[in-house]
């Protein structure tokens, strides 16, 4: 009789125990599936605007890119130019505000999404952890290339930088050798290189970030039968991708590369976008934004990608300038900066609310 009420009371507590939790499973399962079947899912209209938003985010992107390279038709943007720093400064202003206002949240909402696991998705920062790394990683990336192109990078042979500078006889290292006849005129030339290999070198990496974080959005975007998101993101992506392309123009016409060079990145950069929302649209039936191995892949690479753009806004562009002789030579030059770097930032938070 005894074993009979323990089994009973055994009994009770388990139907009790999956009384409280099976209602909590089903609805957070409940939430996860609303979050991608409810509102305003159109799959044959968000089509139609996915379409509309490759061809005009290829468009701006490619405007935004090119915009620098073509300076020496447009004079008052060439690098030495002072409208060409505070139109940098305002990109930059765009790269920054996209790091913190949009990559970093939409990995908080990734990682902490109710459909994943409590452990460990919401018991550590992953979020913040990642972007952390992801900075040190920068650095060390900045680091290591910098002294690798200096021994390397240089053609003591030809002068300059990949042999592309020798010209008006400069001999580049070469004129060291001279008896020590030429070592000021040398010091000078090492630094141009020097200045020219860290611009290379900023341009590769801010490639790097931009396109990791661009075929995120772009796959997002193809993947997602939302209209009311699609319509509102086109407006905000189309403003990010011209800015966000000034400021990598920018570097890129810094870099003083070729003309192969300067197109490869130029392609690059206008494409990764639509080619993320192509191939979004061709996962759409099988691409779950809301399945938790989609929410830690997209988190994970939000995170890395923001990690990058704060530290190169801030570190490679933002400060390189502020703290260089141009900015610091002129108060009036670096306050109108600043405010460009201000309206840039804000510009970009305000687009947060749509996107």
């Amino acid at each position: 009789m005894a074993s009979i009420t323990k089994i009973k009371a055994i009994t009770i507590s388990l139907i009790l125990n999956l009384s409280f939790t099976l209602p909590t499973t089903t609805l957070a399962q409940q939430q996860c599936d609303s979050a991608s079947t409810g509102g305003c899912h159109d799959k044959a209209k968000s089509l139609q605007l996915k379409l509309i938003a490759i061809f005009s985010i290829l468009m701006a992107s490619m405007i935004g890119v090119c915009l620098p390279l073509f300076s020496r038709r447009i004079p008052a943007l060439m690098p030495d130019r002072d409208l060409f720093v505070v139109v940098k400064a305002f990109a930059s202003g765009v790269i920054l505000a996209t790091g913190y206002m949009h990559v970093l949240p939409d990995s908080f909402n990734a990682l902490m999404s109710n459909c994943l696991p409590m452990n460990p998705w919401k018991k550590f920062p992953f979020t913040t952890f990642v972007a952390m790394l992801s900075a040190i990683l920068t650095l060390m990336t900045d680091s290591f290339a910098m002294s690798f192109f200096k021994k390397h990078g240089i053609n003591r042979k030809g002068g300059g930088v990949d042999g592309e500078k020798e010209k008006n006889g400069e001999r580049g290292l070469g004129c060291i050798e001279n008896g020590g006849l030429h070592v000021g005129h040398c010091d000078e030339f090492n630094d141009k290189d020097s200045m020219l290999l860290r611009n290379r070198v900023v341009a590769q990496v801010l490639e790097i970030g931009i396109v990791v974080h661009s075929v995120v959005i772009g796959v997002s975007m193809g993947a997602s039968s939302n209209q009311c998101t699609i319509r509102p993101l086109i407006a905000a992506l189309c403003f990010h991708q011209l800015f966000e392309g000034m400021g990598l123009g920018g570097c890129i016409l810094q870099a003083e590369y070729g003309m192969k060079t300067k197109a490869i990145l130029v392609l690059f950069f206008s494409t990764t976008t639509p080619f993320g929302i192509v191939l979004g649209i061709g996962l759409s039936n099988v691409y779950s934004d809301r399945s938790p191995t989609a929410l830690i892949v997209v988190g994970l690479l939000n995170a890395s990608s923001a990690g990058l753009l704060n530290y190169m806004a801030l570190v490679d562009l933002l400060a390189a300038d502020f703290m260089g002789p141009k900015l610091q030579g002129s108060m009036r030059l670096q306050a109108w900066s600043y405010i460009a770097v201000l309206l840039g930032a804000g510009g970009m938070s305000v687009m947060a609310k749509w996107a």
